[in-house]
């Protein structure tokens, strides 16, 4: 079955976005999950492998991925589906090879947003196929994981210079009196720059703001 649902790129509020951004996939997909976030033109920008080894062993050394029906239809459509439902051919037998290796029932979510880049997920169970309502958790949670990739627009220089001298190991009372401003003004503003780039601490907000390349 075909589900196009939960896969748009935007929109969503930070909190909804943070909730299903955690969501645990160890729990909903027992025999392993992959993630590709942000692929641009070949790379993604964050790749999440946590599908059994022997399995990635095997779909590596036999050349799996070109004939994966799961990342050919990933590719080709955006939405969440089952993999018993992908209605793709499979001459290699990739999805019987994975289910010997425990990847009996499995679900493949992708999406593309209006810059180009796709993020998509896979994901296996070892006992049911998954139901509707975990479709639309899983699609919830790749669109989640996509946006918290895209750096904030309305951080402000002021912020990013309060967290570059941080970075560069400067102490509040020292970036006051570099920038001409209050310790208090400087703590508004690292506090602002955490809230915006949804970091829970200041060495996060520094790493997530290296991260996008604002620092």
């Amino acid at each position: 079955m075909y589900v196009d649902r939960s896969t748009e790129a935007g929109g969503s509020a930070s909190a909804m976005t943070a909730d299903l951004s955690r969501l645990d996939l160890a729990a909903m997909a027992p025999a392993g999950h992959y993630l590709a976030l942000r692929v641009g033109f070949a790379f993604p920008m964050e790749e999440v492998n946590a599908l059994p080894p022997p399995w990635v062993e095997a779909y590596t050394r036999l050349g799996f991925m070109l004939a994966d029906p799961v990342i050919r239809w990933a590719y080709a459509h955006a939405g969440a589906a089952r993999w018993s439902a992908l209605g793709m051919d499979d001459p290699r037998g990739v999805l019987r090879a994975a289910g010997e290796h425990g990847l009996r029932f499995g679900a493949v979510v992708s999406l593309r947003d209006p810059t180009g880049e796709r993020s998509f997920g896979h994901f296996a169970r070892p006992d049911r196929e998954f139901g509707d309502a975990e479709l639309d958790l899983l699609a919830g949670h790749v669109a989640a994981r996509h946006r918290q990739l895209v750096p904030p627009s309305n951080i402000t220089s002021a912020e990013l210079e309060a967290l570059r001298l941080i970075k560069d190991g400067q102490r509040l009372k020292q970036i006051a009196w570099q920038l001409g401003v209050t310790e208090g003004a400087v703590k508004q503003r690292l506090k602002s720059a955490r809230a915006k780039l949804e970091a829970k601490t200041g060495a996060e907000a520094i790493s997530r703001a290296s991260y996008f390349g604002l620092i």
